[in-house]
């Protein structure tokens, strides 16, 4: 708990002392009025939603128990059709022998048709689709099962129909309005050698009559068991899919909200016994409007009264922090090393004031303190670096004059004044009026006159190879970085007198820095402790490693160094890193 409260207390100790004010305020009195306002809103929307549920699930029940009716009549008539035994010893016989035989037939259909639309006006037309040659048509109640009919919507539909009767809807064409069709194999004989189709065709206005009243302020629409519009206000819709992107539910009927044409929507649905669905869209913006217009007026006057709360909070909060954004002001020079307050007026004799005074005496003695740790910081580095270059130039200095009196002693030999030409150019730059650093390009020379001399001595044994990026000859480094480590490989990687030692110095840059490396293939080292540097204080081997190191991390920090790599047998590989500045 403690560290829970730790947490949050933590972000509002850094905030400033007006800040706390405002959110103390807008915790006290926006949130609650928000909160108010929000309930309202929320229950009021709940309350419009479950009345608007209620009324339009009975609606829709409504309209189903009507369609179903409807439908059963339907089907009731289409059932009277497909069971006529006379009308289907009519359809199925053959005229060729006596042509006379169809006036009968006629006389049979025509007075069961008109009957049955005499008795029934709200069915366009009925028409029943043969395949029997010999039997004439009139065009109106028996038509021929041509092509056009075998890619209609209604025949399409009677796939797998077994003698059940199918509904479909036809979209409005230029010569007869949108169609509500009934259709049905005439099949009763044999399942799988229909002698005829029934059609009977309803328009599409009568069955949306059902519902017309109640799409005024809604989209009520009639959908089949595979979502497709059957009958709605838009005739547009008829004939395609639902425009919802959510299924619906398994249940026979509910309610679920959805998006449609780009708005928030309550779905009512009720199913049929048919499998199809009557389904109300009402728009949450249609019946919310009066709970949103409310919620926005609550909020405006919340807004209006908060406004007069903040100013006058801002006024009280800026008498009273102004003092203590002086003192800020102060603790911020001080932060910038301005340490002379005298200019800040004081700030009376109350708790803040005492404070401003304390300020000001801190910043007199932080400023002395700091003058006097600066300067003994300045000479302890300099004394370090001074310390660490005399560590390295002495040692160079007798191992070359070593080399010379060996030289002198065995014979006299013209190659000494070489010798001593370069160890005279070589000390020209390592001394460099005493300055601790030189340039790349020094440093590569350097080195260069260091392998002159020791080429005196090796002779062919000593082959050293430079590859320079020339864009880093510029950059500044510490003095004599590279002569240790070639000293290193001439005396302790040569492991064979006889072939030598090939010694690789590359220079290149990797980012905003510049590597350095000295790669050499002699007998190599065992690094115990992965790539740390050699603990050894045996000449050059360690204490020279570690003194190239130490003074590279004095001059440009922890994050430059040096870094060895080495395999017993195959040789070393010293990587020197500094800024490419």
């Amino acid at each position: 708990m403690r560290k829970l409260a730790a947490w949050l207390s933590n972000p509002l100790n850094n905030w400033r002392l007006r800040e706390k004010l405002f959110i103390m305020f807008l915790l006290g009195g926006i949130l609650p009025l928000l909160f108010f306002a929000l309930y309202s809103y929320t229950t009021i929307r709940g309350e419009l939603s479950a009345q608007m549920v209620a009324n339009t699930g009975s609606t829709v029940a409504q309209i189903n128990s009507n369609l179903e009716n409807k439908l059963d009549t339907y089907t009731k008539l289409s059932a009277t059709l497909y069971l006529d035994s006379t009308m289907r010893a009519y359809l199925t016989n053959d005229y060729s022998v006596d042509p006379a035989l169809f006036v009968d037939a006629y006389k049979y259909i025509n007075n069961s048709f008109v009957n049955m639309l005499t008795t029934n006006p709200d069915i366009h037309s009925m028409t029943i689709f043969i395949n029997n040659e010999t039997l004439p048509t009139d065009g109106m109640f028996i038509k021929r099962m041509g092509e056009n009919f075998r890619n209609s919507l209604a025949y399409k539909s009677l796939r797998d129909s077994y003698g059940d009767v199918r509904f479909v809807t036809t979209p409005p064409e230029p010569d007869q309005p949108p169609m509500f069709t009934l259709s049905r194999m005439l099949n009763i004989s044999s399942m799988n050698n229909p002698y005829g189709v029934l059609t009977i065709n309803i328009l599409e206005s009568d069955i949306f009559r059902l519902m017309e009243k109640e799409s005024e302020d809604k989209t009520v629409l009639i959908i089949n068991e595979e979502g497709i519009v059957m009958s709605a206000r838009d005739k547009t819709l008829l004939n395609q899919p639902i425009a919802l992107p959510d299924k619906f539910p398994e249940e026979m009927n509910g309610q679920f909200d959805s998006t449609y044409n780009g708005e928030m929507v309550l779905v009512v649905y009720n199913t049929t016994k048919y499998g199809w669905k009557s389904v109300s869209v009402i728009p949450y913006s249609s019946f919310l409007s009066k709970a949103n217009l409310t919620a926005k007026r609550i909020l405006i006057y919340a807004i209006a009264s908060l406004a007069v709360m903040a100013i006058l909070i801002y006024v009280t909060a800026r008498l009273f922090t102004k003092r203590v954004e002086t003192l800020v002001g102060m603790m911020r020079r001080i932060e910038k090393e301005e340490f002379e307050l005298t200019d800040i007026r004081p700030l009376g004799r109350d708790e803040i004031g005492q404070i401003g005074n304390a300020l000001r005496r801190m910043g007199q003695r932080l400023s002395t303190l700091i003058s006097d740790v600066y300067m003994k910081e300045i000479d302890k580095r300099e004394a370090e670096l001074n310390v660490l270059q005399a560590q390295i130039n002495p040692h160079f200095l007798y191992n070359s004059l070593a080399s010379i009196s060996s030289l002198a002693i065995r014979n006299a030999d013209p190659r000494m004044n070489k010798m001593v030409t370069d160890l005279a150019k070589f000390y020209r730059i390592s001394l460099n009026k005493g300055k601790n650093t030189l340039s790349v390009h020094e440093e590569i020379q350097l080195t260069r006159y260091y392998v002159s001399i020791q080429q005196v001595r090796f002779a062919n044994l000593l082959r050293v190879h430079y590859d320079i990026d020339e864009s880093v000859l510029p950059c500044l480094i510490v003095k004599l970085t590279l002569q240790p480590f070639v000293e290193n490989c001439i005396n302790h990687a040569i492991w064979d007198h006889e072939h030598g030692i090939n010694i690789i110095i590359r220079a290149c840059r990797d980012g905003q820095d510049i590597l350095l490396k000295v790669i050499d293939d002699g007998m190599g080292m065992r690094m115990p402790n992965g790539r740390d540097l050699p603990q050894s204080e045996d000449t050059l081997s360690g204490y020279g490693v570690r003194n190239v190191d130490s003074r590279i991390k004095l001059l440009f920090g922890d994050s430059y160094g040096v870094s060895i790599y080495s395999r017993l047998g195959i040789g070393t590989t010293v990587t020197i890193r500094i800024p490419g500045k």
